[in-house]
């Protein structure tokens, strides 16, 4: 067995297997490896020691058990491979995607009682799933966007085993994986990988700690890093695509964007495995470069996150215009510019940001165009973690999820939104180190101190601020949860009957001082009445049947704060 480590400065490196220090041999751009046989058995603990220092454990270690400070083990992934079966997910442009963070999706938080549960998404009519990040951060449980071992899943959710068994087991369900990767940072706390090398760089700064270098000296072996890192998670475990993090934070001076590399490479790897693999950034930039076509300047990506739709659609339904809602305040105008465009910044001037912000999205494609009402940060980036379905009434969420889920774009759901779940999803961390703890915990206070709350901000380092978010599976059979759950299916089903027509121009038409709007594709038409009383809306030339209302009204007529959905006869 083969075990290598890049450390190009280092003058010696041994590799410490049990109690064996067995000396390694420097080769090509300061990657040192050693041949072992017998090859170790399957769990051996090993780490490494540069120039005689304390042994460190493996930058691209593929199982950490004891912790991100703890031995890295010998896992060999051959029999990941032998779980997988011929797939064929849904193309992007009929895709409706379910994210879901594994430690929060039930009451035991792993991957086998997530697994339980995908006839439920199924019957959901969802076709993605998205999992929140999985690769090794500190502690029993957190997001996942601390994370220091890339290349090995968070051992609280379950074995590579059963993680390479849920990937499998939601393809026999007719469902796609996707697996969010931060590629913009490392975590701080078990973050030994600059140890090694100059994976970062001081000439970029994050929000969250140093930037990675891909675009410096030596920058060559860490782009190899991310580009190895992305190709095993599609190759080992079988996910169908990768949701990049914070893309705007991924900074490449380069000629070759380390992202125009990576999609090119997942290409290569689609095209030898014959698998159609799907590469969605998320970034807050409205830059149509990031799914443009390399041919034409572009990074090549399959889609990108839109966060313009979500900023309109919460700061009309729920009048907030604190942060970046300041620039979302032309209310149902707001709404029907970002339906029919996806961007409503396309080089105006911001007032949030104080600069222009945005570029039109010429050639943008629906699909590329990735929305929500809902996600893991609009709901838990809030001081309590309240969902849409704490703040607002029932018609008010039924007309949320059909401009979502009749968008233009691909819909993305957060889990528990499609039955209205009344647990916050708050921002909790089990940092080890009691002084990043504290210092966590502190920030988060400071973040909301000009908010005059009558309730403290929950401690993100509290046990209880974990179980807090925790879905209550139980809601799903009360009747008010059971009713916007039926809503939400009988939507996905009249999307996946839209996707048929989708070459059919999408419409839009809204009256800002009457207070409705309607849009429409094809043969489905949703209209929304936003008035205090019941009314006639101006429909396009049908005929139409009604096929969903959130309220009972009279024929012809939207209920008050109502929705009908109509499908042409």
């Amino acid at each position: 067995m083969n075990f290598s480590v890049w450390a190009p400065f280092a003058g010696r490196v041994e590799l410490r297997l049990g109690t064996q220090a067995v000396p390694m041999q420097r080769g090509s751009r300061g990657t040192w490896s050693v041949e072992v046989s017998p090859a170790p058995p399957e769990g051996a603990a090993y780490r490494f020691s540069l120039d005689g220092g304390p042994p460190l454990p493996d930058p691209a270690s593929h199982w950490q058990p004891d912790g991100v400070h703890g031995d890295s083990r010998v896992m060999t992934t051959d029999r990941l491979r032998a779980q997988q079966r011929p797939f064929q997910p849904r193309p992007l442009s009929e895709a409706v995607i379910y994210e879901l963070h594994v430690g929060t999706f039930t009451a035991e938080g792993t991957y086998a009682a997530a697994q339980a549960r995908l006839p439920y998404l199924a019957e959901l009519g969802v076709t993605h799933v998205e999992l929140m990040p999985l690769a090794a951060f500190p502690g029993r449980h957190g997001w996942g966007y601390d994370g220091v071992y890339w290349y090995a899943p968070f051992p609280a959710y379950g074995t590579a085993d059963e993680l390479a068994a849920f990937v499998a087991a939601c393809h026999g369900h007719g469902l796609a994986v996707l697996l969010d990767v931060v590629y913009n940072h490392f975590g701080p706390d078990g973050n030994y990988t600059g140890k090694f090398g100059p994976y970062f760089t001081d000439r970029w700064k994050t929000f969250w700690g140093d930037a990675l270098n891909f675009d410096g000296p030596y920058s060559d072996e860490v782009r190899r890093f991310v580009v190895e890192n992305a190709l095993m998670w599609l190759r080992e475990y079988g996910f169908d695509g990768l949701r990049l993090d914070a893309v705007h934070a991924i900074y490449c001076a380069g000629a070759v964007h380390i992202l125009e590399e990576l999609a090119e490479a997942v290409k290569a790897l689609g095209r030898e495995l014959q698998r159609d693999f799907v590469i969605i950034a998320e970034s807050d930039a409205n830059d149509p470069r990031l799914v443009r076509p390399v041919e034409q300047g572009g990074y090549g990506l399959s889609a990108h996150w839109c966060d313009d739709f979500h900023h309109a659609l919460h700061a009309f339904f729920t009048g907030e215009r604190d942060g970046y809602y300041a620039d979302f305040t032309s209310g149902l105008a707001d709404l029907a510019a970002v339906l029919r465009a996806g961007y409503l910044y396309q080089g105006q001037f911001s007032v949030f940001r104080q600069r222009r912000h945005g570029r039109p999205p010429a050639g943008v494609l629906p699909h590329q165009v990735v929305v929500c009402s809902q996600n893991h940060d609009q709901v838990g980036n809030r001081a309590f973690g309240e969902r849409l379905s704490m703040l607002l009434p029932l018609p008010q969420l039924k007309a949320i999820a059909a401009l979502t889920l009749l968008s233009p774009f691909v819909p993305l759901l957060f889990q528990g939104e499609e039955w209205g779940a009344q647990t916050p999803f708050l921002y909790f961390t089990d940092h080890q180190d009691a002084e990043l703890g504290r210092q966590v915990a502190e920030g988060r206070r400071k973040e909301f101190a000009g908010f005059k709350w009558k309730e403290e901000i929950p401690n993100p380092q509290d046990p209880e601020t974990f179980r807090q978010s925790q879905l209550r599976w139980s809601e799903c059979k009360e009747s008010s949860h059971a009713d916007l759950f039926e809503w939400y299916k009988r939507l996905i089903q009249l999307r996946r009957r839209r996707s048929t027509e989708a070459s059919a121009p999408f419409e839009v038409s809204c009256d800002e001082k009457a207070g409705w709007l309607a849009m429409w594709q094809g043969g489905v038409l949703a209209v929304f009445n936003f008035a205090d009383k019941a009314r006639q809306i101006p429909q396009p030339p049908g005929p139409w049947r009604l096929e969903l209302s959130s309220a009972s009204v009279p024929e012809d007529f939207v209920p008050a704060h109502g929705t009908c959905v109509y499908v042409r006869n």
